[in-house]
């Protein structure tokens, strides 16, 4: 730019000044929390006028296989006392003193990946805790091959049946596929202890003297039937026993206070509504704690409620096809499966990997991967651990479906939305308008097929 060419008079009016005399065209206010909240939308919704929502099911005999727990000082691993009342042998069993002397008589090894743990054919006269790592279940296909029977990963154990039963054999090989830290307690070091405590002793008795009726093959009482017969022979009489303690979901709640300025409501609702839009953001934010709680709550969030028979783990680390075949083939009528998008990465990478490229397909307008034509949803809410590692969970859904549902109640005072309220909370001395904005939710799961979670799912894999 020339000297002249800066010191020439200006010849019209400049933007910067026509702006005091334009009106701006605004966008409503944006976020970045607002997410697809696909399991918000997929589930169906059941009424629950009474707050609480009772899932009745048939008697099951089925007792403890729980996980249990450890704590780790440097190298040293032991397990928690307490936690050993998971396994069938055990449950029930409240002796804090025997069960720490139990826990103290677990030894600890070490496996490299590829070593053996246990043999089939090998007396079986040992309890087996897996602390870290992951182990393969091997046995002998129908024409005498290798085959994975299942995989068993941290607070997993096998071999609990030796301790109160009769010594067997082994009927599969356990091998280590990673390096493992197990605790191994021997069938004679605990019947050295049953020998010392009148309390545990007692306890063995109970469980084996206590009444167990016929069951199917999920552990629930069984209903007796004839078929096949001919002639006039006796039927059998029957009945379907029910839970005497069935499981009961209360709705839970997420609540906010509001607050907005009167001035604020009063001078400044031209072209926007500031009640409304403070409001709309607040529900967006309620909403996905909303989905955040259906998957992470300790009490009724998914993946704390997935039953441990239906948690499986990956074979390799990232989600492979056969893993996902794996989940499938645990439930009848798989519908749905969520996970987070990274995760559906690593899936993707895995599919290339082989040459899969699975179809997409579509769900309300909108195009989602899917496996075995069922469609994968992104959600964000399932965690990622500091490992790199996560979950994927598929479910059948609907209450006629036995499967998952969501659970509200519609028609609370001040309903903004369904099973969401805004109620007027007043004017305070300093003018602050004040709305009490609350949501009530929860999740049940109909029968423990309905949900299934793998886990440890290995992000980090190029």
């Amino acid at each position: 730019m020339t000297e002249f060419d800066a010191g020439r008079a200006q010849l019209s009016l400049g933007t910067a000044a026509a702006r005091n005399l334009a009106t701006t065209t605004k966008t409503a206010p944006q976020m970045q929390e607002v997410s697809s909240r696909w399991l918000l939308r997929m589930l169906p919704w059941v009424q629950v006028s009474g707050g609480t929502y009772r899932v009745n099911r048939r008697l099951s005999y089925a007792i403890g296989d729980g996980r249990v727990s450890f704590t780790t000082a440097g190298s040293q691993v032991r397990v928690v006392p307490a936690e050993l009342c998971e396994l069938p042998s055990l449950r029930g069993f409240g002796d804090s003193e025997v069960l720490e002397a139990l826990g103290n008589r677990f030894a600890q090894r070490e496996f490299a990946a590829g070593e053996v743990l246990v043999e089939v054919g090998r007396p079986a006269d040992e309890v087996v805790l897996i602390a870290h790592g992951k182990v393969n279940k091997v046995g002998s296909g129908p024409y005498g091959d290798e085959v994975v029977l299942g995989v068993l990963a941290g607070g997993d154990h096998f071999g609990d049946e030796t301790l109160a039963g009769s010594q067997g054999e082994w009927e599969f090989t356990a091998k280590a596929v990673t390096a493992v830290t197990a605790l191994v307690l021997s069938r004679q070091a605990f019947r050295d202890l049953v020998n010392q405590s009148e309390a545990l002793q007692a306890h063995l008795r109970r469980l084996q003297d206590a009444p167990k009726g016929p069951q199917n093959k999920y552990g629930e009482a069984a209903i007796e039937m004839a078929a096949g017969h001919a002639g006039e022979p006796d039927l059998p009489g029957t009945f379907v026993d029910y839970e005497i303690a069935p499981r009961e979901y209360e709705l839970s709640v997420a609540q906010t206070v509001l607050r907005v300025h009167s001035r604020v409501a009063d001078l400044y609702n031209d072209p926007m509504n500031q009640i409304e839009q403070q409001l709309r953001l607040t529900i967006e934010a309620l909403r996905e704690r909303q989905e955040h709680e259906m998957i992470n709550n300790r009490e009724f969030g998914l993946l704390h409620n997935a039953d441990l028979k239906q948690r499986i783990h990956t074979r390799t680390g990232p989600p492979t096809p056969d893993d996902l075949d794996e989940l499938l083939s645990r439930r009848r009528n798989t519908q749905l499966i969520f996970a987070h998008p990274q995760a559906i990465a690593a899936f993707g990478r895995e599919c290339s990997r082989r040459g899969l490229y699975p179809l997409g397909v579509d769900v309300g307008g909108a195009t989602v991967p899917a496996w075995r034509g069922v469609p994968i949803f992104p959600c964000n809410k399932i965690p990622i651990s500091a490992s790199r590692t996560t979950s994927i969970l598929a479910m059948r859904i609907g209450e006629d479906n036995q499967g998952v549902v969501g659970l509200h109640q519609t028609g609370i005072p001040d309903e903004y939305q369904p099973s969401l309220s805004v109620r007027f909370m007043g004017i305070s001395e300093k003018a602050i308008i004040s709305y009490l904005v609350s949501a009530y939710y929860s999740a049940a799961v109909m029968v423990p097929d309905a949900l299934g979670i793998l886990e440890d799912v290995e992000l980090g894999h190029s």
